[in-house]
């Protein structure tokens, strides 16, 4: 039976136009004929459209993986200014980290507020964070370990772990205060 699914797949793969590229993108006036659907450039299209919807920014984190830093800023951006929670958790990452932009860390935590206060557990454990260690906002302890908790309650594991040792940093992010910032490309 494999034998017989192995020859029929590569029969498949022997026709014309099997294993040939993807026929080529035609765009008139009555429309796209055999659009990309995939890759940088769809997402490069759709936010050129305006597309912004939860499958168009759950594919934001591909830009980064294809090193289109700018493309993943952009789109992270239109997700997040048009409420996408794990949108602004993005921004916040690539602005903490100096992807498609300059570093900066006012504006990661800002982004991690808006995500906080949006209910975004991830958003209320890194603003927690910030809040804790002071990075980009001013330090508050106390309102810092409320969002850990809150993001504790809303279930996130890491948020439970910071609880049990006792809010010590070094056991979410060993390094985290002693870290400077380095281009990573």
């Amino acid at each position: 039976m494999r034998i017989f699914y192995l020859a029929c797949t590569l029969m498949l793969l022997a026709s014309p136009g099997i294993a040939d590229d993807p026929p080529e993108t035609i765009e008139d006036d009555l429309g796209i004929l055999n659009p990309q659907d995939t890759g940088r450039e769809m997402l490069a299209r759709k936010i050129e459209m305006g597309v912004i919807d939860s499958v168009t920014c759950s594919l934001g984190i591909n830009a980064t993986k294809y090193d289109n830093h700018a493309l993943a800023r952009r789109l992270a951006r239109d997700c997040a200014e048009a409420g996408y929670t794990k949108a602004m958790t993005w921004m916040s990452q690539l602005e903490n980290n100096g992807q498609g932009g300059d570093y900066n860390p006012d504006a990661s935590a800002e982004w991690d507020r808006r995500a906080a206060e949006a209910g975004d557990p991830v958003g209320r454990f890194n603003h927690g964070l910030n809040l804790m260690r002071g990075h980009g906002i001013a330090r508050d302890e106390a309102l810092g370990r409320q969002f850990v908790d809150q993001a504790a309650e809303d279930g996130l594991d890491i948020a439970k772990r910071l609880q049990a040792s006792d809010y010590d940093l070094d056991e979410v992010t060993p390094d985290g205060d002693n870290w400077r910032y380095a281009p990573l490309f």
